[in-house]
């Protein structure tokens, strides 16, 4: 009997040590898993709403080249903005907007506009705005 004791009390210890080590180590992976996941997240709604942006100062400047060259609107240094949501038809550019100014160079003769287009699109923390500069001639 004194031998069968002894040799057990040589074996206690390790399988809790180890439980606990291999738990604490499996959590650490997960949340950093987690926060990865988040991270990736973020950065794709931020990427969206910049392209978003892009393409409704695109869309702006496609606009006031329109309202000069076929629509005969005067070009003042602030156009009227576009409210993309505002009308029902543009799903993709919903909760954006377009801000354009306009200037006008007379340069022998030939009359040069700048066309500075800024497309906002998104709220808070994923909200953003990018520009487009157009120039264009009467001739």
């Amino acid at each position: 009997m004194c031998l069968s004791y002894n040799n057990r009390r040589k074996q206690q210890g390790i399988g809790l040590p180890a439980t606990i080590f291999l738990v604490v180590i499996l959590s650490i992976i997960v949340l950093a898993m987690g926060e990865l996941t988040e991270q990736s997240g973020l950065g794709f709604g931020q990427d969206y709403h910049a392209m978003k942006a892009f393409y409704a100062a695109e869309s702006g400047a496609q606009v006031a080249l329109n309202r000069v060259f076929v629509g005969g609107v005067a070009c003042s240094a602030p156009m009227t903005a576009i409210d993309f949501d505002s009308s029902g038809d543009n799903p993709g550019l919903n909760n954006c907007t377009a801000s354009i100014d306009c200037t006008s160079v007379l340069v022998d003769g030939i009359t040069y506009y700048t066309f500075l287009s800024t497309g906002s699109c998104g709220g808070g923390f994923e909200q953003a705005q990018r520009s487009i500069q157009v120039r264009a001639s009467s001739n």
